[in-house]
């Protein structure tokens, strides 16, 4: 609660009495109100409040008020700590139950722990079995072949079983949706280390590391393939994602091999284009088929020596069918539909953010002061065009947004500009 000073004023003028009580009770006013003059401080005094009488935080006075950086840092703690209490009961009971469910689609999944818990949370591993198009029999024995495959020195290995049993056992739209979900639970439930999320998978579960890994790269540390098939996916996605591809040198069936040293060509090629981006390793275990019989493990050390990067300065935003509308600092706004297979290229350096897209009309570019300075103007350049000019607002509302869309204490974004592809 604010304290005022309601003794009268040493100066002699009526006018400045009645202004200095104009302002007293101005201020008196806001206090009955429940809320103080400054939004952080506001912010306190409504998560105070009982849960179910807040109303909306985006229609709360206080949201879209200017915050300080300091002040942004402290609402981002408040409102995490107040989202993860409020959610905690509910993921905690999905994880004991062993099943994610959204909508009409549920997945059970294995747990299995290692190691002891570092200081900033245990990292968690994703490890998606093999089968496909085969009797849900055998895909289920694929699922518990996947459970025993892999140990860690630390983490949490969890062995989802696939949704279906159709071939694209791990890469249809709602894989994507239960897998968000699964890594949330885990946030909120487990205090997971949000920046050390990892994607595996063998054979079909291959398949499906190489069409999430660059759809879903945000909110991976790094991603691992194993004798799988890209399908009609790319790789330009990947340029913040660290990927590993192992495959048998004698794996033939639909051409994996050749494939295999395909996007190692492509891979190496990108990462020429663009040095700072694109790590990769791709290794062929010579005189193996498609059982490497375990020597494709030595991708779970490399992935572990890398942490995700929320924040990159260069984005390569490729979509694939599975439209995404969020990637690292960019999203769609609601109600744009991009091209089929649109490409989004976006570079933010010295207060100046180019944009490279004819894919897409409109897009929300979500800022923080990690990556620029939010209390000097910022230019946004689409395709050559000055589409913006201004300093970006920090506020509670886009904090509060971007927590509820990932439940990720590492990709909240204080700021946030729409802009529009020039004519």
């Amino acid at each position: 609660m604010p304290r005022f000073r309601l003794d009268c004023p040493r100066f002699g003028s009526a006018h400045h009495s009645a202004m200095t009580f104009f302002a007293v009770a101005i201020s008196l006013f806001g206090a009955s109100k429940g809320f103080s003059t400054e939004p952080d401080q506001a912010l306190r005094e409504y998560l105070k409040q009982p849960r179910e009488s807040r109303g909306k935080i985006a229609e709360q006075p206080f949201a879209n008020e200017p915050l300080t950086r300091d002040q942004a840092a402290a609402c981002e703690k408040l409102l995490f700590d107040d989202w993860r209490e409020s959610q905690r009961a509910e993921r905690k009971l999905e994880l004991e139950r062993r099943e994610i469910k959204v909508g009409e689609w549920s997945m059970p999944f294995h747990v299995e722990t290692f190691g002891e818990a570092p200081a900033k949370g245990r990292s968690l591993t994703i490890s998606m079995h093999g089968g496909g198009g085969a009797p849900k029999r055998v895909n289920d024995q694929q699922w518990q072949n996947q459970k025993r495959l892999y140990r860690l020195e630390e983490g949490f290995y969890v062995a989802p079983r696939a949704p279906g049993d159709t071939w694209d056992l791990w890469h249809q739209s709602q894989v994507d949706l239960l897998f968000s979900r699964l890594i949330e639970n885990f946030i909120l439930a487990e205090g997971v280390n949000p920046d050390r999320v990892y994607i595996m998978g063998y054979s079909a579960g291959g398949d499906g590391v190489y069409q999430l890994a660059p759809r879903m790269a945000d909110r991976f540390a790094a991603a691992a393939m194993m004798a799988g098939h890209p399908n009609e996916t790319s790789p330009l996605g990947l340029r913040n994602l660290p990927f590993t591809l192992h495959m048998g040198e004698l794996d033939k069936a639909y051409d994996r091999n050749r494939i295999a040293k395909d996007w190692k060509g492509l891979l190496e090629q990108l990462q020429k284009e663009d040095p700072s981006g694109y790590i990769h390793w791709v290794k062929i275990h010579e005189g193996k088929g498609h059982w490497m019989d375990r020597q494709d493990a030595e991708a779970l050390p490399w992935m572990a020596q890398y942490t995700r990067n929320t924040a990159p300065s260069r984005i390569v935003w490729k979509q694939d069918d599975v439209i995404s509308n969020r990637f690292y600092w960019l999203a769609i706004p609601a109600g744009v539909t991009p091209s089929d297979r649109a490409l989004v290229i976006a570079q933010s350096k010295d207060q100046t953010i180019q944009l490279e897209s004819n894919d897409v009309e409109q897009l929300e570019l979500r800022l923080r002061d990690d990556f620029i300075d939010l209390n000097k103007p910022v230019s946004v350049v689409w395709n050559g065009r000055e589409v913006y000019q201004g300093v970006p607002k920090r506020n509670i509302s886009t904090l509060s947004k971007t927590l509820i869309e990932r439940s990720d204490p590492s990709a909240l974004f204080s700021a946030e500009i729409t802009v529009n592809k020039p004519k």
